[in-house]
């Protein structure tokens, strides 16, 4: 079995096809490695939210004390 090309595809076509797949092949690989990073971005992102709420509530405790403390101040 004999493979014959068309006299009309050229190297350079061929050579262009080669080179838009190897650039869609490096693309692709860095997409997958972007996605990777935010996906380990938000694993993390529960430790974050649920420290965030502990915050909050300190806060807000620390807040309702110096009222009570200014309120007793002045009397």
């Amino acid at each position: 079995m004999r493979v014959t090309i068309d006299p009309r595809i050229t190297f350079a076509l061929i050579l262009a096809l080669f080179l838009q797949t190897a650039g869609g092949l490096l693309w692709a690989g860095h997409a997958v490695a972007r996605l990777e990073e935010v996906e380990r971005a938000v694993a993390t992102q529960p430790e974050v939210s649920e420290r965030l709420a502990r915050l909050e509530e300190q806060l807000s405790e620390a807040r309702r004390s110096l009222a009570r403390i200014e309120e007793r101040l002045e009397r």
